[in-house]
């Protein structure tokens, strides 16, 4: 069958591609920090969200357990905790595929500086762990897997910012309690 463009067909993709670009997945991952590049950058605050990500991700499994453990008149319930649980372990993903991988994380200009090479090898060893644990913390309700990201998380922010400054301190944020307990 062969499918001919025209003037008719061309407005048709047109008008479907930006339907497409409006629908509410489109705007889920427009939300994400953009790939323009706008050159705007805040990797303090990407650092607090992941951190957020991960609180939320233990509290899901945890009401997940508790909800399960009471009977199946909490079914709807469990439904909700684990689609919040599947939506902040992909946030947290995206941030570290979408900003921190492709964005942020440069590679060496010159291959042959091995101190820079192994830097940027280091960080991307520690940002796939990130993903990996992500996953597993997706796939269980085992906070095993909580603790280790808020540790990789931790090693990554220190690799990352080097020089550039401390990390955003826990006491700052509206939910210390929570972080300090999180993170040991």
């Amino acid at each position: 069958m062969a499918i001919v463009f025209g003037m008719k067909t061309s407005k048709f993709f047109l008008v479907v591609a930006a339907v497409a670009a409006l629908s509410p997945i489109g705007l889920q991952q427009a939300g994400a920090h953009c790939q323009v590049p706008c050159g705007i950058y805040d990797d303090a605050a990407r650092f607090v969200s992941m951190r957020e990500h991960v609180a939320t991700i233990e509290k899901a499994m945890g009401q997940i357990t508790a909800l399960a453990a009471e009977g199946p008149e909490n079914s709807n319930q469990i439904v909700r905790w684990v689609g919040a649980k599947e939506t902040h372990t992909d946030e947290l993903s995206e941030i570290v595929t979408y900003y921190f991988m492709t964005q942020r994380i440069k590679v060496p200009a010159d291959m042959t500086d091995k101190a820079a090479v192994t830097k940027y090898q280091g960080d991307l060893a520690l940002l796939h762990q990130i993903l990996v644990y992500s996953m597993k913390s997706k796939q269980t309700t085992d906070v095993a897997n909580t603790k280790k990201l808020l540790e990789l998380i931790g090693k990554f922010e220190e690799s990352y910012l080097g020089n550039k400054g401390a990390s955003v301190e826990p006491k700052r944020l509206p939910y210390t309690q929570r972080l300090k307990t999180l993170r040991g």
